[in-house]
């Protein structure tokens, strides 16, 4: 295989891999445009071959000084870097000016520096009064044969600050997909743990409350008992079902059918329910929000409250749909004031627009209140 090629294959996979992001080395191979003016002093052919070589060596250190500072972000708007560019330029225009012919090829070589080096407008400020000098000069060292020095600079400088555009926008594309991927990682498992509170809390609580009953109804009323097992197992059905769904991403949640279930819950709880509906058909994602905060409600009554009453109502307009859930209990302890459940459920209806609102009521109880738009 030839070893100048820009694509390799690994070893492990025989997949080509591509070349990295240019660099100061890439810049150095463009050093060989000046050899013509070396050949010349090695020749004889050059006046004051010593000060010609001097100012070869010069320019050269300064040359390679400014591309590999162009390529750190760091260093490449600082003054050094300006101060190191402007005395490549100077030099230029002394070769070139003094000699002529081959060394009026540095002038290219100044513009890939310029390229390499300036970002934004300033470039094109610079750029065009260095193509008009240098033209000049190369009209009066050469005449008119050697206009295409301005050409050369021109296209070097432009060209360079083009690809290396376009390089550092890869670099900033390729950064920020990666971020994305981060934060989708994030938000995914961040789902999976709401969902998994949410319904493992929910499902835990029915399964405690009806194998209490189950319990207390052993002694005196076995077929009252066997049917609160009943209850248990498919409540547990019902539960692996919704956690398989809530893996895979795919659980949409019906709130119609959770105002039945939590109808079930309070009432196997000794908890009055009273559910009151009015407003507007929802759209999906607020529906399964709005069931969400119905079930995390539902089941901070039974495990805390003490109630005896909850009244779960949903009213709404055109534009925004409201749902609150009020006991007559004490509600959760301080330690539970927000729970990890209410603040969850916080964070995804302001992702969505709405808000959640939960506490003591004036005339006691406690109520959760949940608002959203109806197109959220």
């Amino acid at each position: 295989m030839n070893s100048s090629r820009t694509l390799s294959r690994t070893p492990q996979s025989g997949r080509p891999m591509a070349a990295g992001p240019p660099t100061g080395f890439t810049m150095l191979p463009w050093l060989l445009m000046g050899l013509g003016a070396v050949a010349n002093l090695l020749k004889g052919e050059t006046p004051n071959p010593w000060v010609g070589g001097l100012g070869v060596l010069v320019f050269n250190s300064l040359y390679i000084a400014v591309v590999f500072r162009a390529f750190d972000d760091t260093r490449r708007d600082a003054a050094p870097t300006r101060w190191a560019l402007a005395a490549l330029a100077a030099i230029t225009f002394a070769l070139a000016a003094g000699y002529g012919g081959n060394w009026l090829l540095f002038f290219p070589l100044l513009g890939l520096a310029v390229g390499a080096a300036l970002r934004g407008p300033l470039l094109g400020w610079v750029v065009v009064p260095l193509c008009l000098a240098a033209g000049a000069v190369a009209a009066w060292r050469d005449g008119w044969d050697a206009i295409g020095v301005v050409y050369g600079t021109f296209i070097s400088s432009m060209v360079t600050a083009a690809v290396l555009a376009l390089s550092d926008t890869v670099r900033e594309l390729r950064a920020t997909r990666a971020e994305l991927a981060r934060s989708a990682v994030e938000q995914e498992r961040l789902r999976f743990s709401r969902d998994l509170h949410d319904l493992l809390g929910h499902t835990l609580s029915v399964i405690v409350v009806k194998a209490e009953a189950a319990r207390r109804l052993g002694g005196r009323d076995m077929t009252e008992a066997l049917t609160q097992i009943r209850d248990i197992e498919a409540v547990g059905r019902h539960a692996l079902t919704e956690i398989r769904e809530a893996v895979t991403g795919y659980r949409e949640g019906s709130l119609t059918a959770e105002l039945g279930r939590a109808r079930d819950t309070l009432t196997t709880t000794g908890v009055e329910p009273v559910v009151r509906l009015s407003g507007p058909l929802l759209e999906p994602e607020a529906e399964a929000l709005l069931t969400w905060v119905v079930r995390e409600s539902v089941t901070n009554v039974v495990r805390h409250a003490g109630a005896s009453h909850c009244e779960i109502a949903l009213t709404g307009t055109t534009e925004h749909v409201r749902l609150t859930v009020t006991d007559d209990g004490r509600g959760p302890g301080p330690s539970d004031v927000p729970g990890s459940g209410l603040r969850g459920l916080a964070e995804r209806l302001a992702a969505a627009g709405g808000t959640l609102a939960s506490g003591p009521c004036p005339q006691g109880g406690f109520r959760v209140t949940a608002e959203l738009p109806v197109r959220s």
